[in-house]
């Protein structure tokens, strides 16, 4: 089943690594310490390993929770180091780094709105 968020959803990727052993409920404890925010808030969180190979994501949908899991055969996924120890992303982001991209680098098109037009 594809992710698919709703548009209240919000996408935060912790920027440190954490152990892949981690399942549902040790991954709910970081989003709690480490976000800040419920682990049933509908958001969506992106956890990555040491190796940056293997991404994790938690997601509650209203019921219960989601847990996705990503490994990479070849090469590594996109995560640069920052200040910040959390970063949030548009689900245009949360594409791009599944699919291997870096997502910081990428931005969406601006929209263009133009009054006239000769």
């Amino acid at each position: 089943m594809p992710l698919t968020l709703s548009e209240n959803s919000n996408v935060y990727v912790s920027l440190k690594p954490v152990d892949m052993r981690k399942s549902i409920n040790g991954l709910s404890a970081l989003v709690l310490s480490v976000f800040k925010k419920q682990p049933t808030s509908g958001h969506v969180f992106v956890f990555y390993n040491h190796y940056k190979d293997k991404v994790k994501i938690l997601h509650w949908d209203r019921n219960g929770f989601f847990l996705y899991y990503k490994r990479l055969e070849k090469g590594k996924f996109q995560f640069k180091k920052t200040a910040e120890e959390v970063v949030e992303l548009s689900s245009d982001q949360l594409s791009w780094l599944l699919a291997g991209l870096d997502f910081m680098l990428m931005n969406d098109f601006a929209e263009l709105n133009y009054s006239n037009y000769y």
